[in-house]
């Protein structure tokens, strides 16, 4: 949130440094009037420079206040001698007001004020303005335009820096949610199991010299174990490199096909609206459902429906059987909760309905590749 003394733009570069070459240019026209006139000349030159000096180090009302004494003498400068310079140099420092309101009142106030004394140069008959009238009209779209084009770069490289902020931080809560989806589906992988062998290592001590082929058996069953774990952790890294739901649902077909499920797939599985991230959650999901359909639904059928849009994917899960006889919570259940935390992360939704079967529908929105999109077009 910008404070309220934050009225330039931190970072100019070189450029507020460049133009105080137009303190030095007053001179030539200064020096040639009588000794009264260059006395009050240099005077305004000295004032100005003070005021510009001031307008940069100070901060909240006080930079307003020095910048309304340059544009006066920026005006007397332009009436006295003709020199309508200083009146460039204030455009570009009035660009750098990156308050609204700010920018505004002193881009008119300058604008007006500089018509104002080219007018009176020109009723006056002062030859300066009829002998330079190219540079004149030129200072004059230089007032006009230098003022605006300033101040919309500053605020486009603003734009710039706070999408740059914005996208790291989003990079650093997916990564964030990476971590925190390792560590839960290690834990759910990993957790039940190695305490089985924890457990079963400690039974086969015990029965090492009361039973020993108890304790052969157990220790199979450790290694068994083992095994079971290496080879759901080898799955679980092979997930985590990313999967297409066209991909998945070729396996899934492989798993239904296994335990003897009748698969049908409606709608193209090729998702073009849908950025990878989206995808590999959707395929997660989309074989935790199958997952629990082999393992409680006692189905002989089950249906996986994709409709796709330009701005939401829908992907339903039906089968035919039992259904779930209690109530749906959605806090309880490594499954349905973890496809629920799983589809927050991208915007989704999860719904599970139990009628004559259950229906899983899963909706994310399409809002990465169209973003995209646009930012091309």
């Amino acid at each position: 949130m910008r404070k309220w003394f934050q009225v330039f733009q931190k970072k100019t570069g070189l450029s507020p440094y460049v133009w105080v070459v137009f303190f030095i240019l007053p001179f030539y026209f200064i020096l040639s009037s009588s000794m009264t006139e260059i006395i009050i000349g240099i005077t305004l030159i000295i004032v100005f420079f003070v005021s510009y000096v001031l307008s940069v180090m100070t901060r909240g009302w006080q930079v307003y206040f020095w910048t309304s004494v340059q544009i006066i003498i920026s005006i007397a400068m332009t009436v006295l001698f003709g020199y309508l310079y200083f009146s460039l140099f204030l455009a570009f420092f009035i660009g750098n007001i990156q308050n609204k309101i700010g920018f505004i009142t002193f881009y008119t106030i300058h604008l007006v004020s500089t018509i104002v004394s080219i007018n009176l140069g020109f009723v006056a008959k002062n030859p300066v303005f009829i002998t330079q009238l190219p540079f004149v009209l030129i200072s004059l779209i230089g007032v006009i335009l230098l003022p605006v084009n300033t101040y919309n770069k500053n605020k486009q490289e603003k734009l710039e820096g706070q999408l740059q902020d914005a996208n790291k931080r989003i990079s650093d809560l997916v990564k964030l949610e990476e971590r925190q989806r390792i560590a839960r589906d290690l834990h759910d992988t990993l957790g039940q199991k190695l305490s089985l062998i924890g457990l079963k290592s400690d039974l086969a001590n015990k029965l090492m010299s009361k039973n020993p082929n108890q304790a052969r058996a157990e220790i199979n069953d450790v290694r068994q174990t083992a095994r079971s774990a290496l080879k759901e952790v080898r799955e679980m890294v092979t997930e985590m490199r990313g999967a297409r739901v066209e991909d998945e649902v070729g396996r899934v077909r492989q798993i239904l096909q296994a335990a003897e499920i009748d698969f049908h797939l409606e709608g193209d599985p090729r998702l073009t609206e849908t950025s990878l991230i989206t995808e590999n959650v959707i395929s997660m999901c989309l074989k935790e459902a199958v997952t629990n359909i082999v393992k409680h639904s006692r189905a002989s059928s089950c249906t996986v429906e994709i409709e796709p849009s330009h701005t939401e994917l829908i992907v339903r899960v039906r089968d035919n059987g039992v259904g779930i006889s209690t109530p749906i919570d959605y806090s309880r259940g490594n499954g349905i909760r973890g496809m629920k935390e799983r589809l927050e992360f991208v915007n989704g939704s999860l719904e599970v309905t139990s009628s004559q079967g259950t229906n899983v529908i899963i909706k994310v929105p399409n809002v990465f590749k169209t973003v995209v999109k646009e930012a091309q077009v």
